[in-house]
């Protein structure tokens, strides 16, 4: 076979392909409409206000533990404390049972009766800490309650971040709420509870 034929005959393909590729219409684009716009905006304040309150329940996670830690720590050294430590150690879990989360946030009593809980704990186990004799010195106890004292004064400051977001969500909400239902009348638009209601 002439490989200058066989090159010719490539080339000609190649060029018919290209051709015809050329000839094929761009892709269209859909524009970009209002209700996109609403989406697209309704979705990220979702998501930034779920990112602030996993953040916050992060850190109020790393608390308890850290109390829990502490318990350790104090069993260890104080056997003889065992029965009033444990009785510790169960409200500590109670207080995971019945903390608030984004929906039972309207109700005011029940972040009240979890802030009471989780406030006392930390006064206590705090106290009961540095009453200990090798306080002092301990290193180990010393963190721990540094962790638990700098943890529950971020509390403040994460309630104020997540009601900013969610009250900026609640005004789109409020804004928006006929177009947004038209979008999809299937979604239950809500507004959110914010900390600043259940304090009032």
């Amino acid at each position: 076979m002439n490989v200058k034929i066989y090159f010719s005959g490539l080339y000609i393909a190649g060029c018919l392909l290209l051709t015809g590729a050329c000839d094929k219409k761009p892709a269209t684009h859909t524009s970009f409409t209002k209700a996109d716009s609403l989406t697209e905006t309704y979705l990220a304040l979702q998501d930034t206000m779920l990112q602030v309150w996993n953040t916050m329940i992060h850190d109020d996670n790393r608390k308890i533990k850290a109390m829990h830690h502490l318990l350790h720590e104090l069993r260890v050294s104080n056997p003889e404390k065992r029965e009033e430590l444990k009785n510790y150690e169960e409200r500590l879990d109670d207080l995971m049972a019945m903390r608030y989360d984004q929906q039972s946030l309207s109700k005011s009593e029940m972040v009240s009766e979890y802030d009471f809980a989780s406030n006392s704990l930390v006064t206590e186990l705090i106290s009961l800490a540095e009453a200990q004799n090798e306080f002092a010195y301990n290193t180990t106890l010393q963190k721990l309650v540094d962790s638990i004292r700098s943890a529950d004064q971020r509390v403040g400051n994460y309630r104020e971040e997540y009601d900013l977001i969610a009250s900026r969500f609640n005004r789109f909400i409020e804004r928006n709420r006929a177009m947004l239902e038209e979008i999809d009348d299937d979604s239950n638009i809500e507004k959110k509870p914010l900390f600043q209601m259940a304090a009032e």
